[in-house]
């Protein structure tokens, strides 16, 4: 497909969860968050349960315990729940809607 059609049809699916299919055969799923003319950009949901988060591998010596006390400790936005992922229009050959679960 051209460019053109690609991104008329990414166009078309902004804030849609779609799935994404490359030249390569890989399959991407994510929501459409944005569309320019040679990139379409994707905010992709992550998967805690294979992701390898650096924060597991941390050591605690005796006596010192985690950061921050019950109720204190340091407050944050807690995990992030996509990734944003930029794809060239050119290497797509397909984008399809998903149903939201």
């Amino acid at each position: 497909m051209t460019n053109k059609t690609m991104y008329d049809q990414c166009n078309e699916h902004i804030h849609l969860y779609v799935l994404i299919q490359m030249n390569d055969g890989s399959q991407i799923d994510g929501i459409v968050t944005g569309v320019d003319k040679e990139n379409v950009h994707l905010a992709v949901p992550i998967d805690y349960s294979q992701e390898n988060n650096s924060y597991d591998h941390r050591v605690f010596w005796p006596g010192y315990g985690g950061f921050g006390y019950p109720g204190f400790g340091y407050p944050g936005y807690g995990r992030r729940r996509f990734n944003r992922l930029i794809l060239p229009l050119a290497a797509l050959t397909a984008i399809s809607v998903l149903p939201w679960y």
